[in-house]
């Protein structure tokens, strides 16, 4: 039986000092509030109530349970009600997984103006390659740029494709040339996100549109995009980046587009959460605000100021 309940009831025959006065506020029959106090003395090793045919009486352990069980009764209807109020108004902690350079460049100021608008809910991020367990590490959701995801198991929702374009220095291309197609980068250092393109290979739309691929090599490999975006800038190589990570770059003139009218394939980027039915009030609240973000033209850093 549930333990909570037996309380209850034994309060209402305890109140009254009856079963018949308990069993009709309560709209249970008589036989049902006994079993209920009856269950209760059992699970509690205690008699609560000495019972005659004509009076009922506590016993010491009895008024004990009266004297604390409201109390508790009244603790655990408070609990209730915040739960609910959770239910309905966003609040609490939200653990939130990134990859580095995203988070650094785009989810930061998302996160920003979400903490705005929502005051009650903490944000904490995280830093996510993309093979961090959600459930492991507690995280409520987690942004993934990726071809394509790995993890099958896990609920994803697709935010939007992240466009990406090779970038190098004027320096390097100077002193190395300039590449008049893809099978040009062959012969180029091209850094490489390990991650993103675990065999070498760059994938591209030609000017007609259609597919085209190279494999490349270089001396540097990451897996994460920074220390990439980073050697490129000391004009080491070329380097293939999501557009919202260099398009301050390129705007300064610090790094020039290399092949601008190949389209490298863009990445998408997902919300994944750990597989479960319901996510908490305060994870929908910020995904509805990741999808309203990603609607905005200049998310990519290279739309209209």
């Amino acid at each position: 039986m549930d333990k909570l309940r037996c309380i209850e009831v034994f309060i209402e025959v305890a109140q009254g000092l009856s079963f018949s006065g308990a069993a009709q506020r309560l709209g249970m029959a008589k036989g049902n509030v006994t079993k209920h106090v009856n269950w209760l003395e059992h699970h509690l090793g205690v008699q609560l109530l000495m019972r005659t045919t004509k009076s009922v009486s506590l016993t010491e352990s009895g008024l004990a349970l009266l004297e604390n069980g409201r109390d508790l009764l009244e603790r655990v209807e408070n609990v209730e009600a915040a739960a609910r109020r959770c239910a309905k108004e966003p609040k609490g902690m939200l653990r939130v997984g990134t990859p580095p350079s995203f988070g650094a460049f785009h989810l930061v100021p998302v996160i920003t103006a979400f903490a705005a608008a929502h005051p009650d809910i903490q944000v904490v991020l995280y830093l996510d390659d993309g093979r961090t367990d959600l459930v492991a590490e507690g995280l409520d959701m987690s942004v993934r740029i990726a071809p394509a995801l790995k993890d099958t198991s896990q609920m994803a929702h697709r935010l939007a494709v992240a466009p990406q374009v090779l970038v190098a220095t004027r320096g390097y291309l100077k002193r190395r040339g300039r590449p008049a197609g893809v099978a040009d980068l062959a012969e180029h250092d091209c850094m490489v996100h390990a991650l993103k393109a675990p065999t070498n290979t760059w994938t591209f739309q030609d000017p007609q549109g259609k597919p085209c691929s190279v494999r490349v090599g270089g001396t540097i490999r990451a897996n994460f995009g920074e220390p990439l975006r980073h050697a490129a800038l000391l004009g080491h190589g070329i380097s293939m980046h999501p557009t919202y990570m260099v398009a301050d770059d390129i705007r300064h003139g610090r790094l020039e587009i290399v092949l601008p009218a190949y389209r490298p394939t863009g990445l998408d980027i997902y919300a994944v959460f750990p597989s479960r039915r319901n996510l908490p009030l305060r994870v929908r609240t910020f995904l509805d605000f990741l999808k309203e973000w990603f609607k905005r033209p200049d998310w990519t850093g290279i739309g209209p100021a």
